[in-house]
């Protein structure tokens, strides 16, 4: 679907460009060979270990060192997601470094790449909106509500990409990845709202997930380049007319 809706496919268009411009990355190797490099020359702990009583350095075991990676990874997607949003995919790499809380070292060790950091970024993304699915089903109280307010996370899954399609330009496998992923963990959640919301009576029942998330995506093309436009405002009737399931009733004698 990411490859038919216009929205979702521009997202899904990969690249190898490195996550920093020329300048930056001039600034983190200059970093590398005069800071952490010499530093560790110097007999400076290296990252990881901590003093022990006698001040010789002690390695923190790898279990910990690893929930402090997966830490700094999340921590990561999520401040990179709300920089991309706010300004835009070429947004400096020091503005997601600070939004996060960490180095420009950790970040780069995580992500060496812009399509790295964009490619992570959109299946965090992903599996966020593939997981609020079924909560949002077990807190409403009816299944069309918790459609509703997943189509309306699925619309900012959309509508705040931000130039993601200009960071994947090149790399077909990459394209094939993510557009597997956008399918398989996409279609089943919205397959899951629209059953329940069939069985409660509150809706049609030939509709299928794919046209609708293909609908709603060819709503969103243009958000990007036009504030005056505001797909919701059109999404909300198609939404409500999934409701008017029932047949006109005939009238009597014709």
């Amino acid at each position: 679907m990411a490859s038919d809706t216009s929205t979702a496919s521009a997202t899904l268009k990969p690249d190898r460009r490195s996550i920093y411009d020329t300048d930056q990355r001039s600034v983190w190797s200059t970093a590398c060979r005069h800071g952490l490099s010499a530093g560790r020359r110097n007999g400076q702990r290296k990252e990881g270990a901590v003093p022990t009583s006698d001040g010789r350095p002690k390695e923190v075991p790898a279990r910990g060192k690893r929930a402090d990676a997966v830490r700094n990874q999340q921590v990561l997607l999520d401040a990179a997601g709300e920089v991309f949003v706010t300004s835009g995919i070429d947004a400096p790499i020091r503005e997601i470094a600070a939004k996060a809380g960490v180095g420009l070292g950790t970040l780069y060790r995580h992500f060496p790449t812009r399509a790295d950091l964009v490619t992570a970024v959109y299946r965090h993304q992903i599996e966020a909106c593939a997981e609020a699915g079924p909560r949002l089903l077990a807190e409403a109280d009816r299944p069309f509500d918790a459609l509703r307010r997943w189509i309306d996370l699925f619309v900012d899954f959309l509508v705040t990409k931000h130039g993601l399609a200009d960071a994947l330009q090149s790399e077909s496998d990459r394209f094939a990845a993510l557009h597997t992923q956008f399918l398989d963990r996409l279609l089943p959640v919205c397959a899951e709202l629209l059953d329940a919301a069939v069985g409660a009576g509150e809706i049609r029942s030939d509709v299928r997930p794919y046209e609708l998330l293909r609908g709603i995506g060819n709503l969103c093309i243009g958000r990007d380049s036009d504030p005056r436009y505001d797909p919701r405002r059109l999404i909300e009737p198609l939404l409500q007319g999934l409701r008017q399931h029932a047949a006109p009733e005939t009238r009597s004698g014709r």
